[in-house]
């Protein structure tokens, strides 16, 4: 299936994302964003998502774990909340094997992905947890590059390759879209966003992005303002192609604040995602 629309995202268009806490707002008002991210393999996973998440501007992040993963987040960002409870939005699978047998601590990662079927908010499925495309009823994103999407094409018996994938990216993410029932972020140089056959493309990323874990800073930043706009997503499915092309504009310029022409880590991206968001806005 060919995109039907296409066009290229500006900041104007990631400013209408952005939800600007008011005087009466408050913790839980402004976005709950529960995360399932991280493990023993990855750790340093559980660490970027949430807390680039925090630093996109959430009223509360609920990380789920029953490993000492929890230690490693609260001590980068002591204000996480590491109990269950409601949230407005998930994150779930950054830094987790998809072989969910791989290991035992990988194991029990996938155990909490049950609680992605019991809910009714939006949803972001990233790197682990792009197997449950299609399976959730709840309005849903997954951010996939292109090797992984190529991978869960083939587990649904089309074989395609990450280069034909890279090649057209929009067609890829159209057909992804359609055939599993879910908004796509398909990460690259030229990354889209495709909801059924509305296509959002976004501005060349900078290439000192191609650094470990900056996959994982961008799915706590979508993670964030999927939180922060879930009432309009539930309303409109297409907000949630809006808001995820906003998370990788943000992205894109705080990496370019970091940098500076330089190299950059993925801790340097999340310290100028503040900064970012506030050239946008103002």
């Amino acid at each position: 299936m060919a995109a039907k629309a296409s066009r290229v995202y500006s900041s104007k268009d990631a400013a209408r994302c952005i939800i600007v806490p008011s005087d009466i707002d408050h913790k839980y008002s402004r976005g709950v964003l529960g995360l399932i991210t991280g493990s023993a393999q990855y750790p340093g996973a559980a660490v970027l998502t949430t807390s680039a998440a925090l630093a996109t501007g959430i009223g509360m992040a609920r990380f789920h774990s029953s490993s000492g993963l929890a230690h490693l987040v609260l001590h980068e960002s002591p204000e996480t909340v590491v109990q269950p409870g409601p949230v407005t939005a998930w994150l779930a699978g950054s830094g987790i094997n998809h072989r969910k047998y791989s290991d035992f601590t990988t194991f029990l990662r996938h155990r909490w992905f049950v609680l992605l079927k019991r809910q009714t908010v939006p949803t972001v499925l990233d790197a682990g947890a792009l197997y449950l495309a299609g399976t959730l009823s709840q309005p849903t994103l997954i951010t996939p590059h292109a090797g992984e999407l190529s991978k869960l094409f083939a587990e649904r018996n089309t074989s395609v390759s990450s280069e034909m994938i890279e090649a057209d990216p929009a067609t890829w993410a159209v057909r992804a879209s359609t055939e599993f029932g879910v908004t796509v972020l398909l990460k690259g140089s030229k990354t889209v966003v495709a909801q059924s056959g509305y296509v959002i493309t976004l501005p060349k990323a900078t290439p000192w992005l191609a650094t470990a874990g900056t996959g994982d800073v961008l799915a706590g930043i979508i993670g964030a303002l999927v939180a922060t706009n879930y009432i309009e997503i539930l309303n409109n499915t297409e907000r949630l192609a809006e808001v995820a092309a906003a998370g990788a504009y943000i992205h894109n310029q705080a990496a370019l604040m970091a940098s500076n022409g330089g190299p950059i880590s993925a801790s340097m991206i999340t310290a100028q995602i503040p900064n970012a968001i506030r050239k946008i806005i103002l």
